[in-house]
Order: structure tokens, then sequence, then C-alpha cells
């Protein structure tokens, strides 16, 4: 197999897909030029931008004036979130979010002001009426739910939150957009090119048309007010490809993936003394999360490794934080000898296969 057919970990980042390849290539001879300049060179390459935004919205059956491109998920995260929460016309700076959502929420909160954790059951989901109940009793300006969970993949009940009218709804859609729909009911929204195949450098910023959003950060003469800065059209342009691509692909690619995934559940709950965590239906297609007593994540990510498999671990005492995952704890999980397993485009059955005989060998050779 080739190291590409090993790599399972495209929750992280998925494989730049061909046809963004082939069109970011094609563009980068027209595309260099200043989008907002009156002369014929920049009104190619606002062309070019205008068309990755159209096709884009219309792959996410939205507006395509909703769409904005900027550097990362991160920037569409923090300027989504913070400019629902700086267009509130009450002086509370308190955002209600689930206690499972991914850090670039939890530290744009954090900056702003005052967060509240809607808590989550033991498979990472909130209860819509519940969190609706507890948003309004603390007086929150803004409410942020994710589509899906980045760790353990279980899908939260978005539609399901029938908040006031004047209770904007933040959604991280990052590990989602483009595997899936998005949900009905949103205010703003973040989605990251990578996660579908896109380069990386691109963020997706969504606002709904007529929800009160102001700039949280400086500003300047752009066109698009939602972003600050030289658009990379090349790069947007080779987002909308590959986002085109795998949303005309995605039912055919969500079905395989989900039986694949599924056959890596079983045999993670397989081994002894382990635990297979997230919702077994209502999750994301491509995405598996075990974690086994005993062991540390990162040497059963290491002996996987040695044997020609990329996964991540999401929970044990990492380099960067020196803290278990807090999705995991907020479940009430076992965050011990954490692995994620996230299968790709290319990942076949036999490649399946081959990592459910390897990873009991791992965790014997870990554990011993």
């Amino acid at each position: 197999m080739t190291a590409r057919a090993h790599y399972l970990d495209v929750a992280s980042s998925e494989p730049l897909h061909p046809a963004a390849r082939e069109m970011f290539l094609a563009a980068l001879d027209r595309g260099f030029a200043d989008p907002r300049r009156l002369h014929d060179v920049a009104r190619d390459a606002r062309l070019m931008l205008d068309n990755a935004r159209a096709v884009v919205a219309e792959c996410l059956d939205v507006r395509a004036d909703e769409i904005s491109f900027v550097a990362s998920g991160t920037e569409a995260v923090h300027r989504g979130l913070l400019g629902l929460a700086s267009a509130a016309s009450s002086p509370r700076r308190r955002i209600a979010l689930t206690s499972v959502e991914h850090a670039a929420v939890r530290h744009a909160a954090d900056w702003w002001g005052e967060s509240v954790l809607l808590g989550v059951d033991a498979q990472g989901r909130i209860d819509a009426e519940d969190a609706l109940a507890r948003a309004v009793e603390e007086e929150c300006t803004v409410v942020a739910v994710q589509t899906a969970n980045h760790e353990v993949a279980t899908l939260q009940p978005v539609d399901e939150l029938d908040l006031p009218d004047d209770l904007p709804l933040f959604v991280d859609a990052c590990a989602s957009m483009g595997r899936l729909p998005l949900p009905r009911r949103w205010s703003a929204l973040a989605g990251s090119a990578h996660k579908w195949g896109g380069p990386a450098g691109v963020g997706v910023l969504v606002v709904r048309h007529g929800a009160a959003w102001q700039s949280p950060f400086p500003t300047d003469d752009r066109v698009d007010h939602r972003t600050t800065g030289f658009e990379n059209v090349p790069a947007a342009l080779a987002a909308a490809a590959a986002l085109q691509a795998v949303c005309a692909e995605r039912e055919e690619t969500n079905r395989r993936q989900h039986a694949q995934i599924e056959r890596i559940r079983s045999a993670a709950a397989a081994l002894p003394d382990s635990e297979v965590v997230g919702d077994p239906e209502l999750r994301l297609p491509h995405l598996a999360t075990f974690s086994c007593l005993y062991v540390n994540g990162e040497a059963i990510v290491s002996a996987l490794n040695r044997r020609g498999f990329g996964v991540a671990s999401g929970s044990a005492c990492t380099t960067s934080t020196l803290e278990p995952s807090h999705v995991l704890a907020a479940m009430g999980a076992l965050t011990h000898g954490n692995v994620r397993v996230s299968v790709g485009r290319s990942t076949t059955d036999a490649d399946v296969d081959r990592f459910c005989a390897a990873l009991p060998e791992a965790l014997a050779e870990v554990r011993s």
C-alpha cells in the first residue's frame, strides 16, 4: 500500500482532492491580482472569486452574498461567533456553548467574556430543550452549538433548538461541511476547506442574510466587510472545486465510510478493557473514537504508526495542553488511551481489514 492508503486521520486534514489540485494550478496564473482594483486583470480575479463564492453557496444551499473566504477555519469560527456577540444589543458579554465545542469556540467565548457551558449526555449530545432553557435563564447573548463533534463524531440536534428571534445561533460546521447538509436554523456558521479536501488556509464564514453581525476586529476597505486582507483567489477556487466534487460524491462515499467505521468500532469494542465512544448511529460517517485502559494514547498511535497506519489521539496528556480531552471528560468517558480513526475517500475495505488486524497487536505491544 502507499503511504496515503495508510492515512486514517482525515478528520485532521483530508488529502487534497484532485479537483482542487487541478483548479488551483489553473488559477495561479490568472488569480493573482487584487480583486478590488478596477483594471482588467483585477476584474478577472474578482470574477474568479465571485465564481468560487457562487459554487460554495450552491453546495451549501445558501446565498452567495452570505459567503466570505477567510484565512482558516479558526478565523471563520472567531469572526462568526464574535461578530454575532459584537452586534448583540444586550450589554452582557455572555455566550452559551456546549461543553464539547472545539477549542477555537471555547477560547473565543472566554476571550469575549463569560462562558455558560451546556452539558451533554454520555454520547456527547445536548438536550435541546434544556440547552435552550439554560441559555435563556443565564441571559446569554449568543448560543454556539456544533453540527458534529470533531473527536467522537456525535451529531448535535441543531435544528431542534427553537431559539427566540433575538438570540442568535453560531454553528461550528468545520467537522461536517461537505459531508452532511447544513442545519436549517443558524445565524452564522464556519467551515474549513482542508477538512473536505480543499487547500489549507481557506476558511468559509457564512453569515445569514439579515442576521445582526458586526466585525469584532479592526477592518479595512475590502468590499467584503466580514473579512480583512487579500483573499487567496486560487485557493478559494480550489476549495470550491473540492467542495463541489465531494458533495456530488457524498451519498455513495458516506454509505461506504459508515460501513467501514462500523467495522472499526466493532474491532475496537472487542479489545479488552476498551470503550468505544460517541453515538453509534447519529454520527459523522467517517470517524470513530475509542479509549483503552492501562495505556497512553500517544503510545498506541506510535505503535500503529510503526505498522504503517496514521491515526490520532485526542485525549492523553499532550505536549501542547498537558490536559485530557475536555470532550471525553464532559461525556464522562474514559480519557486514557484514546485513539481517533477517520477514513478518507481513498480508504478501501482492504485497508480497514489490515487496520483491524493490526489494532489488537499494537495494543498488546503497548500493554506489554
